[in-house]
């Protein structure tokens, strides 16, 4: 997937459900309000209520959207309200922002597999272009803090890539592109399966999630000339299926989800060498069989986490102790959809997004001072929900 898509694509009606009726009315309107778009790119504005939601899917399963879902959301109440779509992004699955705020990248999670960078202004969202992964079926990426690469993750062919970030925010050709051949698949597995790239804490080390190999591998990313150089990788339990990791706000320690077995795993971190080391696998608090354990999310305080349950459609609450060397089980809270794919705390962290990929919704949670969770009304409709990206 080469550069191309470029140019302004036409806001309009997701097709499905309640987004319909939301949408219908502003069909030709721009995504976003200019001061909506304004508020969320400049920090130093006093903030309103009312903030932009990007929502991701698939376009090419039944049921599916049709783009990039626009939204926006109150951020004392967490209501939802449809703005549009953004065509010319297909199977947007993952989204992440840009440091500076002014540029949104997802993959395109298709066998040919892309990322996508989607300029965001006071006149909308405007869709720069898309280049090619290196590999089939990317489901993350994220951008290494100082806003010069992007990272991806193939899924399919168990690699991971980088790009350069171009000055606009749009992407120059891949630099690199690594397969994870050691160790060899897990039970169960025929071959390495990427799953998540993220730069650790102090930016020092690239940290990829591969549930295929039961592994997290940690590379040094060469910032001037977009390589990654491996230097270590954490073995994790035999069929774990490690999908996602989440960093304690230390930066000592990171929580990694297990699809496969159910479980969550506390591991010590060592910025010097970047080396992950794993602990105990222990209880998601959902009983017996598998649950599909899909992401973590910690508070920027350091004193919860959260887990996303698919099978079991809950979120578990653990509070952190020990500086993070511990989590405790609190309890699991129902999800209000099924299959929540996808978690993500709102900037202020009073609210916590959940992406219900089969039942196509959004439920939107109250965060309490003590981690308490309560939902914010009746979940929001939208088709194959698989990412909630709230700004």
């Amino acid at each position: 997937m080469s550069s191309g898509s470029g140019g302004r694509s036409e806001a309009h009606g997701w097709g499905r459900r309640g987004f319909i009726g939301a949408v219908a009315a502003t069909a030709t309107a721009t995504a976003l309000s200019s001061s909506q778009t304004a508020d969320a790119l400049s920090p130093r504005r006093p903030q309103r209520r009312t903030r932009p939601l990007f929502l991701g899917t698939y376009t090419t399963k039944p049921g599916g959207g049709t783009g990039l879902g626009l939204a926006t959301y109150d951020d004392a109440t967490g209501r939802i309200t449809a703005t549009g779509t953004l065509t010319g992004v297909p199977d947007p699955s993952y989204l992440c922002l840009h440091p500076s705020g002014r540029t949104l990248y997802t993959v395109n999670e298709q066998e040919q597999g892309g990322v996508t960078a989607v300029a965001l202004s006071s006149s909308g969202p405007e869709v720069l272009g898309s280049r090619g992964t290196g590999g089939a079926g990317p489901c993350h990426l994220s951008v290494h803090p100082g806003g010069r690469w992007l990272l991806s993750a193939n899924y399919l062919s168990g690699s991971v890539a980088v790009h350069p970030v171009q000055p606009s925010g749009a992407l120059g050709e891949l630099t690199d592109v690594v397969t994870h051949s050691s160790p060899p698949p897990g039970p169960g597995q025929e071959g390495p399966h990427a799953h998540q790239i993220v730069t650790s804490p102090d930016g020092g080390h690239v940290l990829a999630v591969d549930l295929g190999t039961d592994a997290v591998y940690s590379y040094r990313l060469d910032t001037k000339a977009g390589r990654l150089t491996q230097v270590s990788y954490a073995a994790l339990r035999p069929g774990a299926g490690p999908r996602h990791l989440t960093f304690h706000p230390s930066g000592r320690f990171a929580y990694v989800a297990n699809e496969v077995d159910n479980t969550v795993a506390v591991c010590a971190y060592d910025p010097a060498s970047g080396r992950l080391t794993a602990g105990e696998p222990q209880s998601t608090g959902t009983g017996e069989g598998t649950s599909y354990p899909a992401q973590l999310l910690v508070t920027r305080d350091g004193a919860f986490a959260f887990l996303a349950n698919r099978g079991h459609n809950s979120l578990t609450r653990y509070a952190i102790e020990a500086g993070g060397a511990r989590l405790r089980l609190l309890d699991t809270v129902p999800v209000g959809g099924d299959f929540p794919r996808h978690i993500a705390f709102s900037p202020s962290q009073r609210l916590l997004f959940a992406a219900n990929q089969k039942s196509g919704s959004v439920s939107v949670f109250h965060v309490g001072t003590k981690g308490q969770l309560r939902l914010a009304g009746e979940p929001f409709a939208a088709p194959v929900a698989v990412c909630a990206l709230p700004l």
